[in-house]
């Protein structure tokens, strides 16, 4: 509203210094690069960037999703990273775009994928519109996952003919060292791990990705068995992305570092003129449908929301360790944290049980559960909510929107 907007700017006038931080909230909407650019412009109009103690700082879900974006791993290979490994291996790489998650899965749908392999993740449960992605990767000849545990997608993500899953160490069971980037530009060497699990029956992503690569090219253009030494990756790294040089030494100094590039203390931006450069972010059309829209008749106890996806106080992305979440005082996962006011509006009560039908899908027996949400909003599970909603992407980013789903809560027993 205008009065929350007069109430931050003044709460950011009012300080000498401020950091603008965000998560998956913003990120993970129709308009998701849009959000981040407002929130950029905002920084720069209030001079907090390019100065100590101020500036944007996006919080990433874990640090594998820091670290992969670092080492260039995107749809569209960066000019620089793409010139740096072209010099490393003396050959042109392709300008051909690779795809991101949910073009990946248009792609297998429309039967354009043969094989697939997945680096651990949970590609069926994490994505949107889950009867599409079962359907796309049941159209793919061969799907290998390397996965530390089982998961949603080796049940419902079968290929046509081959799936096959290799069990695979967890990060700090790996017998070799490996880095890890933090949210805040902080790069550290871990030490070799441990695991319990017998070797035979077990292997590091490293040395399987580097076996197979060697089985399939040979020594054509690097020796990639080679690559099973992490300390040589390391100084690969240090050759090839930019802010990573002190990456190449760091088995001998054991040094924790910051990546260069990334952290401006002072006005002065890598653009022509040394000037930061403000976008133009264009305000989002927020009207919600209507219950026709979802078949529903006027007269009903019903309500259209925008449902919020979320992950509980005891999970990591798509994997729950613990049904219930203490934070938002919801006992497990087949709830929908409602604002009373709405509940009220619908002819709802609280821990009633109720259907909840998006544009992709629908939910039964769904509880109740009045929380400190947004009036008009509302918030389910991920991954579990996650077959209500039509795969809704950024187009700059490729990022579905996980967030601001419409969904029309209902009785059962009236409809």
């Amino acid at each position: 509203s205008q009065a929350e907007i007069a109430t931050a700017a003044q709460m950011i006038r009012s300080c000498d210094r401020v950091v603008f931080a965000w998560a998956m909230g913003i990120t993970q909407q129709a308009n998701g690069v849009d959000n981040v650019l407002a929130i950029a412009n905002t920084a720069l109009m209030t001079g907090n960037v390019g100065r100590p103690g101020a500036g944007l700082m996006p919080i990433r879900g874990h640090s594998n999703v820091q670290g992969f974006g670092s080492m260039g791993v995107s749809a569209h290979l960066k000019t620089p990273l793409r010139e740096a490994l072209e010099k490393l291996l003396d050959r042109p790489l392709t300008r051909e775009p690779g795809y991101d998650a949910h073009a990946l899965i248009q792609a297998a749908d429309a039967g354009k994928i043969d094989a697939l392999l997945c680096l651990g993740g949970n590609l069926y449960a994490a994505s949107p519109d889950l009867t599409q992605a079962k359907r796309a990767l049941g159209n793919i000849d061969t799907v290998i996952y390397l996965a530390t545990k089982p998961n949603l997608g080796h049940f419902h993500g079968l290929a046509k003919q081959n799936t096959i899953i290799v069990p695979v160490y967890a990060r700090f069971e790996n017998p070799h060292r490996t880095t890890t980037e933090s949210g805040n530009n902080f790069v550290r060497l871990n030490d070799p791990g441990h695991s319990h699990l017998n070797p035979r029956n077990v292997i590091s992503e490293v040395e399987f990705l580097a076996e197979l690569a060697h089985r399939l090219h040979g020594s054509n253009p690097i020796d990639w068995r080679q690559l099973q030494d992490t300390r040589y990756v390391r100084q690969l790294i240090a050759q090839t992305i930019p802010g990573y040089e002190k990456i190449g030494t760091i088995d001998d100094t054991q040094e924790e570092f910051t990546i260069a590039g990334r952290i401006f203390l002072e006005p002065k931006f890598p653009t022509p003129s040394g000037k930061a450069q403000m976008q133009i972010a264009p305000l989002p059309q927020l009207t919600l449908p209507t219950l026709e829209h979802f078949g529903l008749e006027p007269g009903h106890p019903a309500i259209v929301l925008a449902l919020i996806t979320g992950r509980s106080y005891a999970q990591h992305n798509t994997v729950v360790y613990k049904q219930s979440d203490r934070y938002r005082a919801m006992p497990h996962r087949h709830c929908i944290l409602m604002n009373p006011a709405d509940a009220a509006q619908a002819g709802f009560t609280e821990h009633q049980r109720i259907s909840v039908r998006g544009e992709a899908g629908q939910l039964d027996q769904i509880e109740i559960i009045f929380g400190e949400v947004r009036q008009g909003a509302a918030l389910m599970f991920y991954p579990e909510a996650n077959r209500l909603m039509k795969a809704k992407v950024d187009p700059r980013s490729g990022t579905p929107a996980y967030k601001r789903a419409p969904v029309a809560a209902f009785s059962t027993g009236r409809v």
